[in-house]
């Protein structure tokens, strides 16, 4: 589709702008806390609240009565403890979170006589060489419910004496939405966090150091987790019990009620506004959600005539493709018979539109002209066809038609096609869950690659089921804990590992192939599963597969998927609106003094701290591909 062709419509980006001048939401104490100004006396006589900008496409639809409240991710961040980190953490830290981190430490039980061994005080624990106090950031979609799962990024604290989060674990944390706080302003936790840090393994652009991975910024894949459910509300344009009763009706004759869920998905609180639910079935998509329900048509019996007018539309005007697609997806199976001679198009940008609605409604008639779209044009058709595929339902012929771009020359589609089939469960993907710390997924391509996944859940995929360590092998890593060595005709690997330096060494062998090696490195060996493992994490696991590909003992690509979390976070900074919230709002002469502090000092119950000033980026080398 062309750039044109937002997810987001104009209408909506007007939608937007007429909310932001008409109520301000702020997250707190669990809930939406609104100031709506009074309005003029012309707008009192006619019931409006807002003005709306409607464009024609979107006329008739639920967006063209409605703004959103709620629309945009929340960033929400914590201080963390990090543990387990070889002597590589560090004690300093500005007064203020160290007096809340004892505070915290103790809450969760750290000192207790009854449950904490002798010793293990919330100071001790601070001041454990093994121990880092950490900076935890993490992104909630629109509207999530709860237990949706996000990925969390780690930093240490600027000016502290940490040199490495590599092999620590984070203890579970409170995430919060807003600016970083500690004492009695916090606003109130709506997210936590916990799990194993990935340390990215990819030399930074421009470092001239031989080892220069940033070791004091990591990421825990699916290592947050939403408490409550985030607040949705439909704000009216023109106050009226009316339209309000119209638009409930609408939506839950698109989206009724279903099992577990205990409200009407729309329900009105008043003239002005209406309370969404996000159905269960579309946990983890709240923003396909949204988008669906701004997209429902308020007249919900005459679908084939709506389907024909927005069909209309669109071929007059293709550049609405974006919102075409959402209204037919909206409108249901019903606009199917309307939409699919669009299947071949001439023109692409109608013939996209309608494919994506097709796929979205399952439609089997989409299926070859998508798979013979996967197979030639440009990239970026063949990628999107790919992910348009790999959604669909249950139908062998789309896992038929995608297997043999697994060798595809061009690594995106191949990639595209690995998380396609991955996510359709074909079982020519063979995926190896690692004492449930990360899978090691088994990829058939002709094409040598390791794949590093860092969003959603912890894995490292092999293309190549033949791929091994070359040999003759003398490999030392971790300033000589991890060393690896074998003749040319050696089928197996000896293995030497140091967890640390008080550690008792252990030689362990191992296949050379990469199918076996990676499984090596992360299962820890135990009574019910004896086989051998050096127990590592997964980040470590990682660091280890790459240094052995930089040191040249790895015939194959390496390539990572792009860090979706910091790209989130920094977006969200630029367009989020830093307000104080009115239940934490200081009196004017704190606010000043507040202002006048630098990042990490401040009063006794009030600091804030300033995420790093350096960001990891990641480089458009050979070794990393932007995804």
């Amino acid at each position: 589709m062309s750039t044109n062709s937002s997810v987001i419509s104009l209408a909506q980006r007007a939608l937007s702008v007429a909310l932001a001048t008409a109520s301000i939401a702020f997250i707190g104490c669990g809930e939406v806390v609104e100031r709506v100004p009074a309005r003029p006396k012309q707008a009192r006589a006619t019931g409006a609240n807002f003005t709306l900008d409607v464009d024609p496409m979107m006329r008739g639809t639920v967006a063209s009565e409605v703004a959103v409240n709620g629309l945009e991710p929340v960033v929400v961040r914590g201080y963390g403890l990090v543990m387990g980190l070889k002597g590589t953490g560090g004690r300093l830290m500005p007064a203020e979170v160290r007096a809340a981190m004892i505070q915290e430490l103790a809450r969760r039980g750290i000192g207790n006589p009854a449950t904490s061994p002798e010793g293990w005080t919330p100071e001790n624990v601070l001041n454990n060489p093994d121990a880092a106090v950490v900076l935890v950031e993490g992104v909630v979609p629109p509207g999530a419910t709860k237990s949706t799962m996000f990925d969390l990024r780690v930093s240490a604290l600027p000016g502290s004496d940490v040199t490495s989060l590599e092999g620590g674990d984070l203890y579970t944390l409170d995430l919060r939405p807003g600016p970083m706080l500690v004492g009695s302003r916090q606003a109130q936790i709506i997210a936590e966090g916990k799990g194993n840090l990935f340390i990215n393994p990819f030399v930074e652009p421009g470092a001239t150091r031989k080892d220069a991975v940033n070791r004091l910024v990591g990421r825990i894949l699916d290592g947050g987790t939403v408490l409550k459910d985030l607040p949705l509300k439909l704000k009216l344009a023109t106050s009226s019990h009316t339209r309000s009763r119209t638009i409930q009706s609408a939506i839950n004759s698109i989206f009724p009620r279903e099992p577990k869920q205990k409200t009407d998905t729309a329900h009105g609180e008043n003239a002005d506004s209406i309370e969404l639910t996000v159905p269960p079935s579309f946990d983890g998509r709240t923003e396909e959600f949204i988008q669906l329900l701004l997209h429902v048509p308020l007249d919900i019996t005459a679908t084939e005539v709506t389907a024909l007018a927005v069909r209309q539309a669109l071929m007059a005007n293709p550049g609405t493709a974006s919102s075409a697609m959402w209204r037919f997806r909206a409108l249901g199976k019903r606009a199917l018979p309307v939409i699919q001679d669009l299947y071949t198009y001439g023109e692409e940008e109608p013939r996209m539109a309608a494919l994506e609605a097709g796929a979205a409604l399952d439609d089997a008639l989409a299926v070859t002209p998508l798979l013979a779209m996967a197979a030639s044009g440009s990239v970026e058709n063949r990628v999107r066809a790919i992910e348009l595929l790999g959604k669909m339902g249950f139908n062998p012929d789309i896992d038929m038609g995608l297997r043999p771009l697994l060798n595809d020359k061009d690594v995106d589609v191949r990639l595209t096609t690995f998380e396609a089939l991955r996510t359709r469960k074909d079982p020519v993907i063979v995926q190896l869950d690692i004492d449930d710390k990360f899978d090691v997924a088994l990829v058939p391509s002709d094409v040598p690659m390791i794949y590093v996944v860092q969003s959603g859940r912890p894995t490292i995929a092999v293309f190549g089921e033949e791929l091994a360590i070359e040999r003759p092998l003398t490999f030392s890593a971790w300033s000589g804990r991890l060393m690896c060595k074998a003749d040319t005709a050696d089928e197996q690997l000896q293995v030497f590992y140091r967890a640390d330096d008080e550690a008792r060494p252990e030689i362990q062998l191992t296949d050379a192939r990469v199918s076996e090696f990676l499984p090596f490195l992360g299962h820890k060996t135990t009574v019910e599963k004896p086989f051998p493992g050096l127990g590592l994490s997964y980040g470590e696991t990682i660091g280890a597969i790459h240094q052995l590909w930089r040191a040249g003992y790895l015939k194959a690509d390496f390539k990572a998927e792009q860090d979706r979390v910091l790209a989130a976070i920094i977006r969200s900074q630029k367009e989020e609106e830093m307000i104080i919230r009115p239940e934490f709002d200081p009196d004017p002469a704190e606010a000043a003094e507040i202002a006048a502090q630098s990042p990490g000092a401040g009063s006794s119950d009030l600091a804030t701290i300033a995420p790093p000033a350096a960001v990891e980026v990641q480089a458009a080398t050979r070794d990393t591909v932007p995804r």
